[in-house]
């Protein structure tokens, strides 16, 4: 008979990973809610770019961001939930959400995003 035991038992393993699988499976379910606010981002700041020098009407940047909204499959936020106002001499729009992705059972993971550009 051995005098001490060696290495980790099942039950050690278990105790072990299941912390670890867990934070894997909180990183899967936000995944999609990253890559939507990266599209959101790029999305804005490609609208800045695009009104660069031009007349800006905060109801032609609407019609811009549905478009681009439309084309990305983006359902939330929607160019309503863009705050477009004017600060001083130029415009400014901004992204200011929450998106809230189901872990498992009543637990759900909260995100709160902010994205500004300035639009001149």
């Amino acid at each position: 008979m051995r005098k001490s035991q060696r290495g980790v038992t099942f039950i050690g393993w278990v105790f072990l990973l299941a912390p670890l699988a867990i934070v894997l499976y909180a990183a899967i379910r936000m995944t999609p809610v990253y890559l939507t606010y990266m599209s959101v981002s790029k999305i804005m700041e490609k609208v800045a770019k695009e009104t660069e020098g031009a007349q800006i009407n905060p109801a032609a940047i609407r019609v811009s961001l549905d478009k681009s909204f439309e084309i990305e499959s983006i359902n939330s936020p929607t160019s309503m939930d863009i705050d477009i106002r004017r600060e001083g001499d130029h415009w400014v729009a901004i992204a200011d959400y929450e998106e809230v992705a189901p872990l498992f059972g009543n637990v759900s993971l909260l995100t709160q995003f902010h994205k500004q550009v300035t639009l001149q």
